[in-house]
């Protein structure tokens, strides 16, 4: 598969090196203004360029990771030289309907919702198009399962996507943060608490993912009758750790619908 990515920031360089590292026979544009940063990429033989139309006529595929001031004048320059392409859409906020008026409903259009753990083949990717173009779909599904998961969802869920699957990057990685921090209180330097913190939330993750079960049923397994795992827990819901957890998560939702 023929990839083209405009959008050489965060998110379009993860897709770029998740597709080089995690998914096979398929070849890599990406696209940005100023490639002095990301000169490197080509190094996973991912083609960098300045131009936006560079081998653009040879994709399969062009996945936007643009802002979404961008869009119109980035839509402008390409809609021209390509033909029969299907568009995927990582730009929060743009629905498919939206999508599909700017190039004129003569595109196959899809909307993604990745995160930068695509880079390590980690992503939660959620994906939405209409029915009418499932086939052009089957293999972005595809290509976003090599990358970690890819569930197809209903466009009207993809703000909360965006909050939950790309949004709770950071706040999982705030968790660790403060995790770590409570690590070295307890008396452990830096590196070893943050090595710790990490690796206990991947293995609780990985947990949920393999055993497919409630996460009370895991947490069942580690509290023990008065012991320090439950008084821990108990301490912090007193102190509102999930419900200040689902607040922050609603707000971010508040703030997408504008």
């Amino acid at each position: 598969m023929k990839v083209h990515i405009i959008g050489g920031g965060n998110l379009g360089v993860s897709i770029a090196l998740g597709i080089a590292k995690f998914s096979k026979n398929n070849q890599v544009t990406v696209t940005r203004r100023n490639t002095a940063s990301i000169q490197y990429l080509s190094e996973y033989g991912i083609t960098v360029s300045k131009d936006n139309k560079h081998n653009i006529q040879e994709a399969d595929v062009v996945i936007l990771t643009i802002k979404p001031y961008q869009v119109d004048v980035v839509l402008a320059e390409i809609l021209p030289v390509i033909q029969n392409k299907t568009i995927a859409s990582a730009v929060s906020g743009l629905s498919l309907e939206m999508l599909q008026t700017k190039t004129n409903f003569e595109y196959p259009v899809v909307r993604i919702m990745p995160n930068i753990a695509a880079q390590f083949g980690e992503s939660a990717t959620c994906i939405s198009f209409p029915e009418k173009y499932k086939e052009n779909a089957a293999p972005i599904v595809d290509l976003f399962q090599d990358l970690g998961t890819a569930p197809v969802i209903d466009e009207k869920l993809m703000d909360a996507a965006t909050v939950l699957g790309a949004c709770g990057t950071a706040y999982a990685l705030r968790y660790i943060r403060a995790s770590m921090q409570a690590g070295i209180e307890i008396g452990f330097d830096s590196n070893t608490a943050l090595a710790i913190a990490a690796q206990t939330v991947k293995g609780a993750a990985k947990m949920l993912l393999e055993e497919r079960v409630h996460p009370e049923q895991l947490i069942d397994r580690v509290t023990t009758p008065q012991g320090c795992t439950i008084v821990g827990l108990n301490e912090m819901e007193h102190n509102g750790f999930s419900s200040s957890l689902i607040k922050g998560i609603k707000t971010s939702l508040k703030q997408i619908k504008g």
